[in-house]
């Protein structure tokens, strides 16, 4: 019989409508002989009283006093709500169905409390449960040490409770239901003619979310991407197929996907550029500056090292601590605020003529300029002003035909 991870987002759970969507998919499946292991993330959005912004909410009003632990007992509330409403309209239609924690479920983390790390998922309880006909209906988000304590694991964790879940149970697919019908070429919110894709490899989607596209976290593809399961990012609310995500090879031997060029866009805004220039000749410069952000947990980004200085990026939030360090340490930095940063990310990118030239036609002639670019085998970043970001994002998205039908573009 086959096996199905089904994720559902807070959004696909947050009312009662939402929940008979989420519904409709466990039933179908299960009708279909399917065994299935359903992973439910906390109800809503922040805002909405179960959601997980809303009870960090709740500590922030005490002024973030709560020990890591503590939050953890909280923030894991809102799955146990999710998984215990959806197991009880699972019964109500006659489906047989139990809800198990992260821990009952098998999941055993390491002891960081708010971003542990799933070193190991017994299976045992599942199985049994779905050998007696069961859905099994298993909080994400959240583990278990090896000595009790709860954990939760990060932004983005029920991703990842998923595709792990996926990977020890060896499941089929591993599907994940979003507000969105798949992953799609640019943010709809962006461009207006952004087109869902039929399927991406795992390394291109890997990319896309770490360079800020939302639709799925990027440990959970790279935990799928290592055992081999295949992932679909598919809509909560239509019976589309949404996109698939595996290896290249295998797409390529299906026909359904080719290499691309370019797949598709994806950005960051709210980015500082800082700029430090070597005016002294001091032979440890770039030591100094880059030990500096590294000890006070300054994330970096878009780093150009050179003998005369060295330029990066980091978040308008780090801004006024990065600066205040670089000033300590006696240099004056340029700051750029408002800055974005686009990436155009596509497997067949690398050893491709012409893709940077396309970039900076594009940009030219919507008289964008570019403030810093860099590249890898499969992405070319640039950085320009946020408020260009608009524009630039539909000028790149035409420049290389992401609204023209599949396999088109240069």
């Amino acid at each position: 019989m086959d096996l199905i991870v089904q994720k559902f987002g807070g959004t696909s759970l947050s009312d009662e409508q939402s929940r008979r969507h989420v519904l409709r998919h466990i039933v179908r499946e299960h009708e279909a002989g399917v065994n299935l292991v359903v992973v439910v993330s906390a109800m809503g959005r922040s805002g909405e009283a179960y959601a997980t912004d809303s009870l960090l909410d709740l500590i922030r009003q005490n002024g973030n006093a709560l020990p890591l632990r503590e939050r953890d007992l909280l923030l894991s509330c809102g799955e146990l709500i999710s998984a215990s409403i959806l197991c009880s309209l699972l019964n109500a239609e006659g489906i047989p169905s139990v809800a198990l924690t992260g821990g009952q479920a098998g999941i055993l983390t390491d002891n960081r409390f708010g971003s542990a790390r799933i070193v190991e998922i017994k299976t045992d309880r599942i199985n049994q449960c779905l050998a007696e006909g069961r859905v099994v209906i298993v909080t994400g988000f959240q583990g278990m040490t090896t000595d009790g304590e709860i954990t939760t694991l990060g932004r983005g964790g029920s991703d990842t409770s998923a595709t792990a879940l996926g990977a020890a149970l060896s499941a089929d697919i591993v599907d994940i239901y979003t507000d969105v019908d798949g992953i799609l070429t640019a943010d709809p919110r962006w461009v207006s003619n952004a087109r869902p894709l039929a399927a991406v490899s795992y390394e291109e989607i890997c990319n896309m979310a770490q360079n800020g596209a939302k639709v799925i976290h990027p440990r959970a593809v790279e935990i799928a991407m290592k055992a081999g399961v295949p992932v679909r990012v598919r809509s909560t609310f239509s019976e589309g197929e949404g996109t698939l995500v595996t290896h290249a090879q295998i797409l390529r031997s299906q026909g359904i996907w080719t290499d691309k060029t370019v797949t598709g866009l994806a950005h960051v805004r709210g980015v500082t550029q800082l700029a430090v220039l070597n005016q002294d000749g001091l032979a440890d410069l770039q030591l100094r500056v880059f030990r500096a952000m590294a000890t006070h947990g300054i994330s970096v980004d878009f780093i150009n090292v050179m003998p005369t200085g060295v330029h990066y990026t980091v978040s308008d939030l780090d801004t006024p601590i990065a600066i205040q360090m670089l000033q300590g340490l006696g240099f004056e930095p340029n700051v750029r605020k408002g800055c974005a940063k686009v990436s155009v990310i596509g497997g067949g990118m690398n050893g491709e003529p012409g893709v940077m030239a396309v970039i900076v036609e594009a940009l030219t002639n919507s008289s964008i300029p570019i403030l810093q670019s860099a590249d890898s085998n499969t992405t070319i970043w640039v950085l320009i002003s946020e408020e260009d970001l608009a524009e630039a994002l539909q000028a790149l998205h035409t420049a290389f035909g992401l609204h023209l039908s599949p396999g088109l573009g240069i």
